[in-house]
């Protein structure tokens, strides 16, 4: 009986340290834009309140360009916007379900849900206006 009761404490120390590194998880906070694919699209909209995801490919030009101005506006608003980038070559279901035709385009998801889009190559300018729009 004394040795169930070491296994069961053992275990309940083992939960509890898992549910502390995944609150220290959450509260990471994200400076750099990550790459998400069909398998971890859901997930990642869903887990973050603010979530700006960049539909790119590798041979548009346009995307190239915008690449560093993503990755510049992710350090900007780090703690208050996660910036994701999806290749639509390599995802076309996920492009396709949100009716991606040019890219790059960047959609701008609030608890999971769209809730604005722009399309094309924009200065960091507009793309800082449209996010601060999205964010009030």
């Amino acid at each position: 009986m004394e040795e169930i009761e070491k296994i069961r404490q053992r275990k309940l120390r083992e939960l509890m340290e898992r549910l502390e590194g995944s609150k220290k998880e959450s509260q990471t906070v994200i400076d750099h834009p990550i790459k998400v694919s069909a398998e971890n699209f859901d997930d990642v909209i869903r887990k973050h309140r603010n979530v700006v995801v960049d539909f790119w490919a590798e041979w548009c030009m346009p995307c190239r360009m915008i690449s560093p101005i993503i990755e510049e506006l992710a350090k900007e608003y780090a703690g208050r916007v996660v910036f994701a980038k999806l290749n639509t070559d390599e995802n076309p279901s996920v492009a396709g379900r949100y009716g991606i035709t040019g890219i790059p385009t960047l959609i701008f998801f609030r608890n999971g849900r769209p809730v604005s889009n722009v399309v094309g190559a924009l200065p960091k300018a507009e793309l800082k206006r449209w996010i601060e729009r999205n964010l009030s």
